[in-house]
């Protein structure tokens, strides 16, 4: 696993530059507790999973933010200063990543490492990896035993209770994968499709038997297309999808594909991000869980539309 040390700051440059600059500060600890930062919430849930009790961790990004072109504001990378450990995804999920942390003292670690990443299959990002593998489970447990490796690296005395809640958590990961498996079967076989406005969920389709279309491979600015829009409107209709659906944190793109179809809006999606406390998704095991009973509830016709 790649850690690269990079040159650390104590103060900020311009807001517009968005990186640190001039001497390297002391470590900062947070009531004794190393300081952890992830690049989005999904991850930072993970990680208080295994480590929180001896770490201080927190999210770059907050709840219900969009993740691939965040803007850091100069609050973030005051917060990154003194920070030991950043966990981000990798696989081009966090474009603003590189800068974020070209001049920082703390290791880095792309939770993704070793994962065999399933290329994009439509639009502008064909051929690219499609970042979004922790929609599986399965893969997740890989991000798990980065976690692992990381926390243990960085503060030894605890590598047990590390390895331990590690593998207590991915025993929670294994029987949510195995619930939502089960969730999704009740989908019968000519409605099996999964058509959602980013391409956020190949790992879990390839994972359950669901074929997916979507708007976009990776939300980004002009990702949408008229000739996008088009296509997926032909598809639903020529495959009689029941039911289409949209992420939470891109709006409501998938209006005019249910306007000109007979498809339902089956719901919103979690992906990037969770919500808070008393929100939908305030877990990444809500998230997964959330998202399987949704889909298999869209795809059945059993949606509700209050």
């Amino acid at each position: 696993m790649s850690r690269p040390h990079l040159r650390a700051s104590a103060c900020l440059v311009a807001a517009s530059a968005l990186v640190l600059a001039g001497c390297t500060p002391d470590v900062e600890e947070v009531d004794g507790k190393p300081k952890v930062l992830t690049t989005f919430t999904v991850i930072a849930d993970m990680a208080e999973q295994v480590g929180g009790e001896y770490l201080d961790i927190n999210s770059i990004t907050k709840f219900d933010q969009e993740i691939h072109d965040y803007h850091p504001t100069p609050d973030d990378i005051k917060n990154a200063e003194g920070a030991q450990l950043i966990l981000n995804n990798g696989l081009g999920l966090e474009r603003w990543f590189e800068r974020f942390v070209s001049n920082s003292d703390a290791v880095t670690v792309e939770l993704s490492e070793g994962v065999e990443p399933i290329p994009i299959g439509e639009g502008d990002d064909r051929g690219k990896p499609n970042p979004h593998a922790w929609m599986s489970p399965t893969v997740a447990q890989v991000y798990v035993d980065n976690i692992v490796t990381a926390f243990s690296e960085l503060d030894p005395d605890h590598r047990a209770d590390y390895e331990k809640n590690g593998e207590e958590y991915k025993a929670q990961l294994a029987e949510v994968d195995a619930k939502l498996k089960a969730e999704l079967a009740k989908v019968p076989e000519n409605q099996r499709v999964l058509v959602t406005c980013e391409g956020a969920f190949s790992y879990l389709a390839r994972d359950t038997g669901l074929e997916e279309k979507y708007l976009w491979g990776v939300n980004a600015e002009g990702a949408l297309t008229p000739q996008r829009v088009a296509e997926v409107e032909s598809y639903v209709k020529e495959n009689n999808v029941p039911a289409v659906f949209c992420e939470s944190t891109v709006g409501d793109k998938m209006k005019p594909i249910v306007e000109s179809t007979d498809a339902a809006f089956g719901g919103i999606l979690y992906v990037d991000s969770l919500t808070s406390e008393g929100g939908d998704v305030p877990s990444y095991l809500d998230l997964l869980s959330y998202d399987a009973t949704l889909i298999a509830n869209g795809l059945t016709g059993n949606i509700d539309t209050n």
